[in-house]
């Protein structure tokens, strides 16, 4: 085939078919969880930008992972909601790659974003006293900054090389988004060394980062148990739970989709589990760290009631 064809070819991507009606439904939730992370993940940017009690690395941190969850779920979920209105949806080959290098280097992203979350806690509990010498504001820039470049050039690599690729046959994709494996299925070409070059690459910003985030709770789990006082332990673990429950929740979901033989799971729930990856986790992200953390939510109030008492001020002066 002629490598003008391969650029225009288009995929159809197929979505949830088979929903008997529920459509609209789903349509509908997908489109509320969308709109509360947004909201959710807004919300955790502003309260951080705005208030000094935030200004610590790790509000830093979780303020570029909801950027990140939003840049994840802006890029999957409204090609996601014409998918499921439309049964389906044909995608341009160039835009399918876009679409791909924006999901796969924000999801590297992400998993870079949790380890130095990580390590962040490993410092402030395993070495209180070094903590502020070293997480300074040019570490934390610079391991921010080295995240979203090292995952963006790494995946776009592999999408330059991904649009190499000849399509010579079927072109329709059984998911609800552009990813890896799915192209690579539909290609003519030979993909072993494509394949190869993936696992080599990707295995820097995913498989590294889930190691080295075992290796710091280990660390911690060691320390936190020798704390004396029950109330110390408690307080210590208090400021990993939210952490250690986002790393659960996407970790799972990731290792049962790339992992698992394709045989051990059904087409649907190939699709549910990425749905909970791409959409779910970056909704229950701001929730989890909102509802388990006492200076968001002193400072989610004190600038919410300094709003209501200046409307306040402004009708009494109107009238």
């Amino acid at each position: 085939m002629k490598r003008n064809q391969t650029i225009t070819i288009e995929f159809v991507l197929l979505g949830f078919r088979d929903l008997h009606g529920l459509h609209i439904p789903l349509f509908l939730l997908c489109l509320m969880v969308y709109v509360l992370c947004l909201i959710g993940n807004l919300m955790i940017i502003v309260l951080v930008s705005c208030s000094q009690l935030l200004d610590s690395p790790m509000y830093f941190f979780l303020c570029h992972l909801s950027v990140c969850d939003m840049l994840l779920t802006t890029n999957i979920v409204p090609s996601l909601l014409h998918t499921i209105l439309r049964s389906g949806r044909a995608m341009p080959f160039p835009d399918c790659l876009t679409q791909f290098q924006f999901f796969a280097s924000s999801t590297g992203t992400e998993c870079l974003l949790l380890t130095v979350m990580s390590y962040d806690r490993y410092l402030a509990i395993c070495h209180p006293l070094s903590y502020i010498p070293i997480m300074g504001a040019k570490l934390r820039h610079h391991l921010v900054l080295g995240s979203w470049g090292l995952s963006f050039t790494i995946t776009l690599i592999i999408t330059v090389l991904m649009s190499r690729l000849n399509f010579c046959g079927e072109n329709i994709i059984d998911h609800f988004f552009c990813d890896f494996t799915p192209i690579l299925q539909l290609s003519c070409s030979d993909t072993r060394l494509l394949q190869t070059i993936d696992l080599i690459l990707t295995a820097p910003v995913t498989l590294l980062p889930f190691m080295a985030i075992i290796v710091s709770y280990v660390c911690i789990s060691a320390v936190i148990v020798k704390i004396p006082t029950v109330s110390g332990r408690q307080k210590a673990f208090s400021t990993c739970s939210s952490h250690l429950t986002v790393v659960t929740i996407y970790y799972v979901s990731l290792i049962a989709i790339y992992l698992v033989p394709a045989s051990g799971h059904s087409m649907i729930n190939l699709k549910i589990l990425s749905l909970i990856y791409t959409v779910i986790t970056p909704f229950l992200n701001p929730l989890i760290y909102t509802l388990r953390n006492k200076e968001i939510k002193v400072t989610f109030t004190k600038i919410f009631c300094f709003k209501l008492k200046r409307q306040e001020n402004v009708s009494l002066q109107k009238q």
